[in-house]
């Protein structure tokens, strides 16, 4: 990806992942599950915490000051229309 686009939405959904929209209007599906064993995305593994997701400064952020930049919630999503 060329340029850096902001997440403006996300929703939390089963099995750990992410439904995103970019700033460009895009949807992307993200899937976390391969991230919770790893630190600090260990402690999402609880589905509370996980479910406390939000936008701050264009990205995901989780309560515990967890995050994960943007480029790589972009660049390891797949787009909505491609999932069938």
């Amino acid at each position: 990806m060329d340029t850096l686009l902001d997440v403006v939405a996300v929703r939390v959904l089963p099995r750990f992942r992410l439904m995103l929209e970019f700033e460009n209007g895009e949807q992307r599906l993200f899937d976390m599950s391969p991230y919770l064993d790893k630190k600090p995305f260990n402690r999402l593994k609880d589905g509370t915490a996980f479910n406390g997701a939000h936008i701050d400064y264009g990205t995901v952020v989780w309560p515990g000051h967890i995050d994960m930049a943007p480029e790589t919630l972009y660049d390891r999503s797949v787009p909505v229309d491609s999932i069938g």
